[in-house]
């Protein structure tokens, strides 16, 4: 994870049975289906069709009671859309800030990574085995807030880090991330449809649900930017006055070029695990009360957060959607099988690597961008100065990369963005470090998330045409093998020095754009062939 929901071509080809995986007949006539609809291009860049949890009849349709509404329903659904994107953002803004310190500030015995890698890997178990059951028991808007309170500890724990103490804080976190991502596309999927039979033919459910993915993404972003501004601004204005040694320039511009030669031996691509506060001053952690003083703002924002989902937003029960009701029918075990059988696939198996870059390269920016680059170089509380450029770039990318598909194309764009991915990252493996240079780390941290952006639109919408007709399976698979690329840059992260983990990344993208493009050639086969059946 991951965040940005599901992005789905055709939502009458949205129900996954597990017989259906072994049909390889039916996959190629939907594959075809899909190509004959014009999704060639991949234009998706919303979520359409249901997602994982909704009420789907075997038809695709969403099992909202048919009911009259009065004409100011529009505007309580809306403001059902608005808080629960509030919500997110608030509660987004603690966790990002407090995730993106980690490696910095909990670094002693890897304690930082070694958390993140636990809230991604029981975030894979959670995709799968909980969420159904969990929204059946509880609905979805109490789902929402009990996973939302489920992150809490983990932001409790960090007044006291310990292994006894994040990593049961972690487990939370990944537990809760499951149902908690299942249950808002739920939620928004099913108020879609509720809007539409208010307008009646004024709107259509496909458009709807995609306006209001984009409305709750444009909250769900800024948390990235806030989280951040949050966090370096504490730091940074919280911390003592340094004592001023002008009396004594000679000594002190001596004491600045040691301190630049180290930066350049020690930082960057040049990092390695052990390099300490001892080596680089840069890296020593923040006062204790810094820490707890940001730990208590962001507490007091994941509690605002469940009180808004909880007091805020209008049970679906108001939509005719009992609780038992929500849900597709597919257990985690049943949900597992069709995941697996997806796998024996040439087509899933060659998306596998670009994939996993994925999840490798978010653990990359998140533990040892921040650490190897920005902190060693720039220092501590600075880290979140350089991930709000990444946030603001990594939003507009995104919200941008639908147009784009829709002018180049898709391949045109994912070819684009695999060269700039490559230029930085060889360029971020032979650039020497300097101390304060903030316009390279906000730069790297900018165009880095302007890839991201890219990739995770690109990789979803393809998924959504390459199985239009295993949409839940397909997606399933993409955040297994995303969230296993996170684990194992997180893993290797205490294990690695920076230069090999940026090979490594190269590797990935290389092999990573080879299957993808091996993949569009054969979709532009098939395309190619339905045109001349057509034209004959």
């Amino acid at each position: 994870m991951n965040q940005w929901g599901l992005l789905t071509p055709d939502p009458e080809l949205d129900m996954v049975y597990p017989s259906d995986t072994s049909d390889a007949n039916n996959e190629e006539l939907a594959l075809e289906h899909s190509v004959a609809h014009g999704n060639v291009h991949g234009n998706g860049t919303g979520t359409g069709g249901s997602s994982p949890g909704t009420t789907t009849a075997p038809n695709g349709d969403n099992k909202v009671n048919q009911r009259h509404y009065e004409p100011a329903e529009r505007f309580i659904i809306t403001k059902n859309v608005v808080v629960i994107g509030l919500a997110f953002m608030i509660h987004f803004t603690a966790f990002h800030g407090t995730s993106n310190l980690q490696s910095s500030v909990n670094a002693d015995k890897a304690l930082g990574t070694t958390t993140l890698a636990v809230i991604y890997g029981s975030l894979i178990l959670s995709n799968i085995f909980l969420p159904m059951t969990v929204i059946r028991w509880f609905g979805c808007r109490l789902t929402m807030a009990l996973a939302l309170f489920a992150y809490m500890p983990y932001i409790a724990a960090q007044f006291y880090p310990r292994f006894e103490t994040l990593i049961p804080a972690a487990l939370m976190v990944g537990f809760g991330g499951g149902p908690l991502w299942c249950s808002k596309c739920t939620y928004l999927s099913t108020v879609s449809e509720a809007l539409t039979q208010v307008r009646g033919n004024k709107s259509r459910k496909d458009v709807n649900t995609v306006k209001f993915f984009g409305l709750f993404f444009i909250f769900y972003q800024m948390a990235q930017v806030w989280g951040n501004l949050i966090s370096s601004s504490v730091l940074t204005l919280s911390a003592p006055a340094a004592q001023s040694a002008a009396n004594d320039s000679f000594e002190l511009e001596v004491q600045r070029e040691l301190e630049r030669n180290r930066v350049a031996e020690l930082c960057g691509a040049r990092f390695c695990p052990g390099v300490g506060a001892e080596a680089n001053p840069n890296l020593v952690p923040p006062a204790p009360e810094q820490i707890q003083l940001l730990n208590s703002i962001f507490l007091t924002c994941m509690a605002a957060a469940v009180v808004m989902m909880i007091f805020g937003v209008s049970s679906l029960k108001r939509y005719g959607v009992k609780r038992g009701d929500t849900g597709d029918g597919m257990s985690g075990l049943k949900l597992l099988t069709v995941t697996i059988n997806l796998l024996r696939k040439r087509r899933q198996i060659l998306m596998l690597p670009i994939t996993m870059f994925i999840g490798l390269e978010e653990a990359f920016l998140a533990v040892d961008f921040t650490r190897s680059f920005v902190a060693c170089g720039w220092g501590i509380s600075r880290i979140g100065f350089a991930m709000i450029c990444f946030g603001v770039a990594n939003a507009v990318a995104a919200g941008i990369a639908g147009a784009l598909v829709e002018r180049i194309g898709r391949v045109t764009l994912a070819a684009l963005c695999a060269v700039v991915n490559l230029c930085l990252l060889t360029y971020m493996y032979t650039w020497e470090a300097r101390e304060g240079d903030y316009m390279s780390y906000c730069t790297f941290a900018a165009v880095w998330g302007i890839c991201d952006g890219v990739w995770l639109v690109v990789v979803n919408a393809f998924y959504g045409i390459l199985f239009p007709n295993h949409l839940i399976a397909a997606y399933s698979n993409f955040r297994l093998w995303e969230s296993t690329g996170s684990v194992i840059g997180y893993v290797i992260s205490s294990q690695l020095c920076t230069s090999t983990k940026l090979v490594i990344l190269i590797i990935f993208i290389l092999v990573g754009c080879v299957g993808y493009g091996l993949i569009e050639y054969r979709f532009w086969q098939k395309q190619k062939n339905l045109e001349v059946m057509l034209s004959d």
